[in-house]
């Protein structure tokens, strides 16, 4: 079985229509990749949630990506129900049976009931569906569960039994309505069935199917859900979030029984994923947890091909990179400079109530013209210290900045427009209503999404995250980078120089960068060609850090010890893109850990760390993907470029024109001082003369 890339989860509803502001009792969707939750999505209507769904699956298989869809109702009955119901015991026979019957109208109305009562009619007895909102009607539904015998089929099919499931997918009507949820569920499966490359487990073959249908119980992981539902959190929208997060976080290893090692019985009555492995769910449902390593095959490029333009390079970083860093929670004190492991959502409105922008006199507004009197009410009102009283219509009272608008204020005049004797006031119009006032979450929303996930928190961040009442966050542990550097060549600074011997110059500089990207970086030191010694310290490398960057040894001569190494490890890929500077760029793992094989020229070392290793790094940290910011200035310079490669010259900026460094020698280290960005050439022919556009990216873009 392939893994799979992303997990969906449904908490269905079979109710009508739910309201605009999200609530319980609707329809929740969570979504997780590697061991991350990204927002709930919350949708209104089963019609709202079958297109949006049916677009997700779209999107993720267009990208790639494999899709794990779970859905919180039963995808079978017990063992006889169907035949009775269509004369087959295949499963999907009932899904189109129920398809073609069920009635879902815009506002969330249905015939459920009537469905379900001609399905009754098919037994002998009562039952077996039962419960319903008003005793005299559907006369062929039982309103209580009392005097139904269960002989023909069972009560509960085998899976709820060994989830401790105790809703039954009859029961129609009082919490829990698991039947009516089956009914209103089963035809947007089937509907979603019919798109290409969608499967339903474990009906079906889903061990390479793009996207699987699976049916998942919330119940399995209630201790997280009870933990994680305070304040007034939406149950419904944190069952979703934990158990996508949950299940995406369940390695191969772990999925694949789950998936495969079930009972006769559930070929006709589905399976709950995960039943019996409720604790296993609980603990990848929590907080502090790494998510899995990186595919073996993550940096393998497609059959065929061999020189790799820039963009397709960053093309399949992008795409097949994930983060590998553990997760744990820090008040905002500690988290500047963190990735947010988790969407964070206001816990209160920022302002929390009406209040003024500017010392005066608040009053009750209207359009104001001309001139008016009003009388002043004893006190006043200023932040921190609210006026309790209710200020009559025709009075004003004496308001400082940031006070909470009284009962009967909804406008304020400023100070210096006001004569006042301690009485009354004096003003002049026109002013309208509401003016020099802030209304409350008009900046945001008690429960509005304040920052998403995989953002890099930054000061203004703390301010935002403080205003909303946020007192500490679920941040990425910061990424560790171990830096290495290879070569009998190389000596460190201060130490004697012999002949053939040059001082090492990439390891300061990438620890630095390392530092300045706001990853924690791991000085291996530099090691000597010798390939034991090389495979030593790569061992060590692996249990210290998260990432190995490497310089020299990339390419494929006798000493490059690096690339050779890999190759052994059978975890090796020599990029070769077609950019000037750099060129080979040996990616690999190494024991499990991304390897970045840098090459050993300083310039090119660095281009090929800012241009291809920041972003890629950037993604493992648990960051969001961002291309660096450049913009257009006039050359100050002539060149002439051949097609092929794409080409990044030093550059500085200097009244307003692009200047580039006067040799593009790899080996002048004094230009990268000299510099203040990159020039960036397209792949394309190119002759470049003074005063044309050019894109220059400060460094400040890359993060230094």
């Amino acid at each position: 079985m392939r893994r799979f890339d992303t997990v969906l989860i449904a908490d269905w509803s079979a109710g009508k229509r739910a309201p605009a502001k999200p609530s319980k009792d609707a329809i929740w969707l969570g979504v997780a990749r590697e061991g991350v939750a990204y927002d709930p999505v919350y949708c209104r209507s089963r019609a709202e949630a079958e297109a949006w769904i049916a677009g997700f699956f779209r999107e993720e298989m267009a990208a790639g990506r494999r899709v794990l869809a779970g859905f919180d109702f039963p995808f079978g009955y017990p063992s006889g129900f169907a035949r009775r119901i269509t004369g087959s015991d295949d499963p999907l026979t009932l899904w189109s049976w129920i398809a073609e019957r069920i009635e879902d109208r815009e506002d969330g109305s249905n015939n459920r009931y009537d469905v379900a009562q001609a399905m009754n009619a098919l037994f002998d007895g009562l039952g077996p569906f039962w419960g319903k909102p008003k005793e005299d009607g559907w006369p062929g539904i039982p309103y209580r569960k009392s005097g139904i015998a269960y002989e023909e089929v069972s009560e509960r099919r085998a899976c709820d039994l060994v989830a401790g499931a105790s809703s039954s997918c009859f029961q129609l009507a009082f919490p829990p309505t698991v039947g009516g949820q089956i009914l209103m569920g089963l035809p947007t499966l089937w509907r979603l069935r019919q798109m290409d490359g969608v499967a339903v487990w474990p009906f079906e073959d889903c061990a390479d199917a793009p996207v699987a249908l699976a049916e998942i119980w919330p119940g399995l992981v209630e201790p997280a859900v009870k933990a994680a539902t305070v304040d007034g959190a939406i149950r419904d929208r944190e069952q979703v979030r934990l158990l996508s997060r949950a299940v995406s976080r369940l390695s191969l290893d772990e999925l694949v029984p789950m998936m495969t090692d079930l009972p006769d019985a559930a070929r006709e009555e589905a399976w709950i994923l995960g039943a019996g492995h409720k604790d296993r769910l609980v603990e990848l449902a929590g907080d502090a947890l790494a998510p899995p390593p990186l595919r073996n095959d993550c940096f393998a490029l497609p059959a065929g091909v061999d020189w790799t333009p820039v963009d397709d390079a960053l093309a399949l970083l992008r795409t097949r990179l994930t983060p590998v860093t553990g997760v744990e929670k820090l008040g905002l004190g500690d988290a500047l400079g963190r990735v947010l492991a988790e969407p964070v959502h206001a816990r209160r409105s920022n302002p929390p109530q009406p209040n003024t922008a500017v010392d005066g006199y608040g009053f009750a507004g209207g359009k104001v013209e001309g001139a008016h009197r009003l009388p002043l009410v004893k006190g006043r009102a200023a932040a921190g210290v609210p006026f309790e009283g209710i200020v009559p219509e025709g009075h004003a009272i004496r308001i400082l900045t940031g006070a909470a608008l009284p009962e009967g204020v909804d406008t304020v005049i400023l100070e210096e427009d006001v004569a006042t004797d301690g009485q009354a006031i004096a003003f002049r119009g026109p002013l309208k209503q509401g003016a020099n006032t802030r209304k409350a979450g008009e900046d945001v929303r008690e429960g509005d999404l304040a920052l998403p996930a995989g953002r890099v928190l930054t000061p203004a961040d703390l301010a935002l995250l403080s205003a909303v009442g946020v007192a500490k966050v679920a941040v990425r542990k910061r990424l560790r980078v171990a830096v290495i550097s290879t070569g009998d060549e190389l000596v460190e600074p201060g130490q004697d120089a012999g002949p053939g011997q040059i001082f090492d110059a990439n390891r300061p500089m990438l620890l630095s960068m390392m530092a300045r990207f706001g990853f924690e970086a791991v000085d291996m030191g530099r090691v000597a060609d010798d390939r034991a010694v090389l495979r030593s310290t790569m061992d060590a490398a692996a249990d210290r850090a998260d990432v190995i960057l490497t310089s020299g040894g990339a390419s494929a001569g006798d000493e490059d010890h690096m690339s050779a190494l890999l190759r052994e490890a059978g975890a090796m890929q020599e990029w070769r893109i077609a950019v000037k500077p750099g060129r080979p760029l040996a990616l690999g793992l190494w024991d499990g850990t991304p390897v970045f094989g840098l090459p050993g020229n300083p310039v090119a070392a660095m281009v090929c760390t800012l241009v291809f290793a920041r972003p890629a790094m950037a993604l493992l940290s648990g960051q969001d993907w961002s291309a660096p910011q450049g913009f257009d200035l006039p050359a100050a310079f002539e060149k002439r470029k051949k097609p092929g490669r794409r080409e990044y010259l030093r550059a500085r900026v200097r009244e307003g024109r692009a200047e580039v460094f006067k040799s593009e020698g790899s080996g002048r280290i004094s230009g990268l001082s000299w510099a203040e960005g990159l020039v960036e050439i397209g792949d394309g022919a190119r002759h470049i003369r003074p005063g044309d556009p050019v894109r220059f990216i400060p460094f400040g873009s890359f993060g230094l």
